[in-house]
């Protein structure tokens, strides 16, 4: 094969002004498929396949590898034999390991960097869970527009989110990283976070190629348990899981990223039907699919593959186009070609999928487009923080408020502040925090001295400590059970001070990748020690800071005011203090139930009604005998320091055809005395379907400001398309019969109408 060089290669490739066929990725260059077909043609099997491993930086590249792996590592990139590489994290490193495929490889295919960059690479924001409780698309956007920005300036050109897993069960550590229960909002969130990290243009210096993951039902595992097997069937899988994805792709995500789990015994890596059928097929989206870490050689685990050459030929055919750290294509797919087991045309669509993302990264324009140390000495990180606390402050989700304990009025003096994670400036960074620096967040206790001001006197007390020993990523924490020495100072801080807020909750490390936990209480002393300072004191305003919903039946019935704060990043403390004293009205609403008991997950509000619904007569229905049925906290509950009422709805018409559309209009009132922000939510219900159907479904929601005393008319458009689900027919398709309409505060409190499509 003739050697060419990359400028004889832009010639050849420059002869038709097209852009992708078909493509929804976004990008200002020209000519992509045939420039990308151009390139597949003169590359040799070994090439092609080496643009489907991707490796780990896991030595030093600005200098000499010194390891055996890492001396492996680098002559295969000089020959061109790899694709992309995670987790190098400096533009003197990407710009070094990308110059040892630009001078040595004869091909001279730019590499692209990933590394999971989840909420924040440097300003770290919110955990996802608690940024989607903001319901504020527009500052999700944002921040991904920032940590894409942050990314670059490091080298990054490839982040590993948004997970987009729909997450019922509060006990799987990852639910942190999710947007919730429900289908609508996730997907609304997918695009508002592909749009932010890739931006109008992919090939714009200042934009990312975002990951939609994981593919598919992850979220769902059996039990809560990472990694689990996962027991749904077809209608679950399109109706629930699927559509976010759908959303994703439909805006262009570049790439997917496949899952650990298995679905009806075939493992999400190896699984045609997900890959080839859906999403390749129906959907006919043209970005790339990178296996999770591992996770082709795990499907020998699973036991659907004996050895790493079975698991490659399984993934390939199956449509996962790049093997992230598996060490099972570059071993094993030029043998199982040549023998016939797998088809060359399976290798080239992997292939053209990658090379087209990199196309329209503009990286063959100029590999070094994203190793510009230029980038960095124009962020403004206090630009980027002051957007940290908006979204933090968004984020807080206000439980309970008894007597109005909060906001904290300004005839307080004293203030006792308590808890193992009052003055923690680490737990609220959170878990999966790319280079946010370690104890670089501001502590709760920082914030509210900070906004109290010299006149109200601050009594702190850790009160207990939440772990002990090391904390590490890789590393369960070890809690502490039986260091009760710091209760007395608590309980003194407590009885000589007006009120009281515990700030109490989870360490960073007790939720996210492998946190999968049996038990969602209050891990350790910190029950106890919530009830010993409630004895002295019962002004108490309880914060909490956790990536997971927490069984807090007891602080229900018990704390006056209670206030869901997360892990919400670099700001925290500035940004609980905003909600504490009132400088911000809290607005936000919850993404996922809160149990009553961690025996009713998982949990969620769009659940079926089953054949006995309810029954007040006998004990012969589908309830719980020690507990009620219905979640502490509902799916959309958030309360505010001000007062909405709704009015009732007004339809324009109690019927619609398939081309027609319909209007509901609610008038909504502020009738307490200060403005306030509220998210206002639809809901369906289709009463009879030729599957059994959710009680309702979120399909709509719109955030409006209200001064006191001041009503807007919301409305909200309902068309055919809202009213399709995934039918009996195996097909995507609206039903005719009987809806109802449900608009209100959150998914309980709703008000109601009916209307019928013909």
């Amino acid at each position: 094969m003739r050697n060419y060089s990359l400028l004889t290669l832009c010639l050849l490739c420059g002869g038709i002004s097209l852009f992708a066929q078909n493509s929804k990725i976004q990008s200002s260059v020209k000519n992509v498929e045939t420039k990308v077909d151009s390139v597949l043609a003169m590359m040799t099997l070994e090439e092609k396949v080496g643009q489907l491993v991707q490796y780990n930086g896991s030595w030093d590249l600005t200098g000499p590898a010194s390891e055996l792996d890492g001396k492996q590592k680098e002559s295969n990139l000089k020959k061109g034999l790899v694709g992309s590489m995670l987790n190098v994290l400096s533009v003197d490193a990407t710009r070094e390991a990308q110059k040892m495929i630009m001078e040595n490889s004869r091909m001279k295919i730019p590499l692209i960097f990933g590394y999971d960059v989840i909420h924040g690479y440097k300003t770290i924001f919110p955990v996802p869970l608690g940024e989607t409780a903001s319901w504020d698309l527009e500052a999700m956007e944002k921040t991904a527009r920032i940590s894409a920005i942050e990314s670059v300036a490091n080298g990054i050109n490839w982040t590993f989110s948004p997970m987009i897993d729909i997450s019922r069960d509060a006990r799987w550590g990852r639910i942190m990283e999710s947007s919730g229960e429900d289908t609508y909002l996730t997907g609304q969130v997918a695009i508002a976070k592909v749009k932010g990290y890739q931006g109008d243009d992919l090939a714009d210096q200042l934009t990312i190629a975002a990951t939609a993951k994981h593919f598919a039902g992850y979220g769902l595992a059996e039990a809560g348990r990472d990694y689990n097997t996962v027991n749904i069937g077809e209608n679950v899988l399109h109706n629930v899981v699927l559509p976010p994805f759908k959303d994703a792709a439909d805006a262009g995500v570049a790439t997917f990223m496949n899952s650990f789990n298995e679905i009806d015994g075939i493992p999400s890596t190896g699984n045609k039907t997900l890959q080839r059928d859906i999403l390749k097929g129906a959907w006919n989206w043209d970005g790339f699919m990178v296996s999770d870490w591992g996770s082709i050689p795990e499907m020998i685990n699973h036991g659907v593959a004996k050895d790493k050459k079975q698991a490659a030929e399984i993934a390939i055919n199956a449509g996962s186009d790049m093997d992230m750290e598996g060490g099972a294509y570059e071993t094993s797919l030029v043998a199982l070609v040549n023998e016939g087991k797998v088809d060359i045309a399976n290798i080239n669509d992997a292939v053209k999928r990658v090379l087209r993302v990199k196309f329209m990264m503009g990286l063959f324009e100029d590999p070094y487009r994203y190793s510009d140390p230029k980038v960095a000495k124009n962020i403004s990180y206090k630009e980027h923080e002051a957007v940290a606390r908006d979204a933090a402050k968004k984020s807080i989700v206000l439980l309970k408020n008894e007597s109005s304990l909060l906001p904290i009025k300004s005839s307080v003096r004293s203030i006792a502040v308590i808890g193992p994670l009052a003055d923690d400036k680490d737990s609220p960074i959170g878990n999966w925090r790319a280079q946010g620096e370690a104890n670089s967040a501001v502590s709760v206790l920082e914030g509210i001295k900070s906004a109290a001001g010299k006149n109200v006197k601050i009594n702190y007390a850790q009160g207990t400590t939440l772990g002990v020993g090391e904390r590490s990523f890789l590393m369960p924490l070890e809690i502490n059970k039986t260091d009760r020495s710091g209760f007395s100072k608590a309980i003194e801080m407590a009885k000589k001070s007006e009120m009281v807020v515990m700030v109490l909750g989870e360490d960073a490390f007790q939720s996210g990748e492998g946190r999968s936990q049996a038990s969602i209480k209050l891990a350790g002393l910190q029950q106890e020690l919530l009830e010993a300072v409630f004895k002295v004191n019962k002004n108490i305003a309880l914060v909490l800071l956790n990536g997971r919903p927490l069984e807090i039946t007891w602080s229900a019935e018990n704390i006056p005011s209670i206030v869901e704060a997360w892990f919400l990043g670099t700001e925290s403390g500035n940004a609980i203090a905003d909600v504490l004293f009132g400088t911000y009205n809290p607005s936000g609403k919850l993404p996922v139930s809160f149990p009553r008991s961690v025996g009713q997950e998982p949990l969620y509000y769009n659940q079926k009604n089953t054949g006995r619904p309810s029954n007040a007569e006998h004990v012969t229905y589908s309830h719980y005998t020690d507990v009620a049925k219905d979640a502490l906290y509902p799916f959309g509950f958030g309360l505010s320091y001000t007062t909405f009422k709704y009015g009732d709805i007004a339809i324009s018409s109690e019927a619609m055809n398939a081309e027609e559309t319909l209007t509901v209009t609610i008038p909504v009132t502020n009738i307490g005395k200060v403005a306030g922000k509220e998210v206002v939510q639809l809901y369906l219900h289709d009463l009879v379907g030729t599957t059994t159907r959710p009680v309702k479904e979120l399909k709509g929601f719109e955030m409006i400001s209200l001064q006191p005393g001041e009503t807007k008319n919301v409305s909200f458009t309902i068309t055919e398309k809202m009213l399709q689900y995934y039918t009996a027919n195996k097909k995507w398709e609206s039903e005719v019969g009987d809806f109802d309409v449900m608009i209100g505060g959150n998914s309980k409190d709703l008000k109601k109408i009916t209307f019928s499509l013909n």
